[in-house]
């Protein structure tokens, strides 16, 4: 209030006086809302202006000014390269890679960077060497959108896989147009129309079909249809018109970063706009420095990258993350000033529930008209129950809420799962599967819901209710350990009894157990005996061996996980 009264030339009595007046009691410390400051500034005749938050201000300078339509220049596409494991993504960008090599340099190092440049017909493609969409959806986490085209690598002799559907959920969440490369055409048992009758199920129509996904059918071992795949890429960049100004301030994206023992911090930045240059000072996500050397893709030093290059960049004063953005910007006490209340900022979100989405907060989020629409990721026991429950929670949408399923597969939740999920602020609802401890691990930093169920019912009465804002307390899994069994036993009158290593976490006596076996669950119950040696015992912690008899349940094999939860009961917000 001190501040205010400073700003409007009047004693703090006076202030509050005119307080009390409005029914506000305030002593000269305390701080008043916006409201009642700007009646009492107007009661004073003082005409009242808002200023742009900090972060705002930050964001304007980092942003700076729009580009003219004159000064936008053709520039490369940036491709990513996706698809299931096995299939050939690693050969394909080999040969690719290789189609570029002269003579001069066949024998030369090529520095990897983590992307690499393609020179074909006097047009340039930039490829993202990070093959798997983990990379792809952790970059898109963090708000970047630095792919403009992802090809699709299918093998013509197995089809489409889970971690190809996983693919185009990802590229489609993104908006990134899908070029499809029908890999191994020279294999006995390879069948592209297969391939394409497949993709045709996920909305990707070939253009021989009608469609107006582009597929190419390819050879990473014999070299064959690639010239033809750079060509529909090259095609495919001219349709999307990729333009940016490079005589501006450089801004763009760290695409890796990493520590090396004789350099310090190093990172790839992939050029957005603008030209960036050596002695330039940067700011990136919550650090800074000014660029000391620039490594293009070949190993080579240069002096300046312009947009679409990846080059690798020396000069940071901590190691920044992948997916923070990338600006330069005129003087380094800005830069620095920049960064640390960046850091500040994150210091204070790092509390509890400061990203990810449940289940319960949406409908608190739902009243502040901030989300339209509930996104979830389904992965089940087999494909049949994943697509009826995608269809059913489908029909769930209402005129205020839309439901969208961004992704359904088979088999247990993974880190892949998670991370999509949280880049997208969707809901995991697992269907009689288990949760991969690295995938319940992320979940639980960043806050993503991963909801688990038995009976297809629960799970659509549950989003049901939370659409309709009606969600009831209910209990809340406690996950309290997981046990590996590594023999079995078979005592009489007993039944079988699993020798099992706690691999984390603790195994409670009085705790229920689930049977997890090949990533699905096949019981859930409660702990008939817990032995170490001959003692019965109450609990068994992390790095022990102890023995494990459920109720009810024999079909103890060996590789099964048990995984011991208890229920705790938690109000709904």
């Amino acid at each position: 209030m001190k501040d205010l009264a400073d700003q409007l030339g009047v004693k703090a009595n006076e202030l509050i006086k005119r307080l009390i007046g409005l029914g506000v009691m305030a002593g000269v410390n305390q701080e008043l809302d916006r409201e009642t400051a700007v009646i009492i500034a107007t009661e004073f005749g003082a005409t009242v202006e808002e200023r742009a938050t900090q972060e705002e201000q930050e964001e304007i300078i980092l942003q700076g000014a729009d580009d003219s339509p004159e000064s936008l220049t053709d520039r490369p596409p940036v491709v990513t390269v996706m698809g299931h494991v096995d299939h050939g993504k690693t050969s394909l960008l080999d040969r690719i890679r290789a189609t570029r090599v002269t003579q001069s340099e066949a024998g030369g190092i090529t520095q990897h960077i983590g992307a690499s440049v393609i020179e074909w017909k006097n047009r340039q493609v930039v490829f993202l060497d990070t093959p798997g969409h983990e990379a792809f959806t952790s970059m898109r986490a963090r708000g970047a959108q630095v792919t403009d085209v992802a090809v699709l690598v299918v093998a013509a002799n197995d089809g489409v896989m889970p971690q190809t559907v996983e693919a185009i959920n990802h590229a489609k969440a993104a908006n990134v147009p899908i070029v499809v490369a029908i890999n191994k055409i020279d294999l006995p048992g390879a069948n592209p129309e297969k391939v394409r009758t497949e993709l045709s199920n996920y909305g990707l129509i070939s253009e021989e079909w009608g469609g107006d996904t582009i597929m190419v059918p390819v050879s990473a071992r014999t070299g064959e249809g690639i010239e033809a795949l750079l060509e529909a890429l090259i095609l495919q960049a001219d349709v999307l018109e990729l333009k940016a100004n490079n005589h501006r301030a450089a801004q763009g994206t760290i695409i890796e970063a990493k520590l090396d023992k004789g350099r310090g911090p190093v990172a790839t930045v992939l050029v957005a706009r603008g030209l960036l240059n050596v002695g330039d000072v940067f700011v990136a996500g919550a650090v800074y420095g000014r660029v000391r050397a620039l490594i293009n893709d070949r190993g080579l030093r240069v002096k300046s990258a312009g947009p679409s290059m990846p080059v690798e960049v020396l000069g940071f004063n901590q190691l920044p993350e992948a997916g923070d953005d990338f600006v330069i910007l005129a003087d380094e006490r800005q830069a620095k000033s920049i960064a640390d209340s960046r850091q500040d900022r994150i210091r204070r979100q790092a509390e509890p529930n400061a990203r990810g989405v449940s289940l319960d907060d949406f409908l608190q989020r739902l009243k502040d008209e901030a989300v339209k629409e509930l996104n979830l990721v389904i992965k089940a026991d087999v494909h049949g129950s994943a697509e009826a429950l995608a269809q059913s929670v489908v029909k769930l949408s209402n005129e205020e809420v839309r439901v969208r399923v961004l992704h359904a597969g088979v088999g247990s939740i993974t880190e892949t799962d998670v991370m999509l999920a949280q880049a997208s602020s969707a809901i995991i609802v697992g269907f009689g599967v288990g949760v991969e401890n690295k995938a319940r691990q992320i979940a639980e930093k960043e806050h993503v819901d991963i909801r688990s169920y038995r009976v297809i019912y629960d799970a659509i009465d549950d989003i049901n209710k939370a659409i309709k804002g009606m969600l009831e307390p209910k209990y809340q899994e406690v996950i309290l350990g997981r046990a590996e069994v590594r023999e079995v036993f078979r005592v009489p009158k007993i039944g079988a009894i699993g020798g099992c290593y706690v691999t984390d976490g603790k195994i409670l006596r009085a705790g229920k157990v689930r049977v997890v076996r090949d990533g699905a669950v096949i019981h859930e119950g409660s702990i008939g005996s817990l032995k170490r040696f001959k003692d019965d015992v109450r609990e068994v912690a992390t790095g022990f061996e102890c023995g494990i008899g459920l109720e009810k349940f024999n079909d103890i094999k060996v590789g099964d996980i048990f995984e011991a939860f208890s229920e705790e009961e938690v109000k709904a917000s």
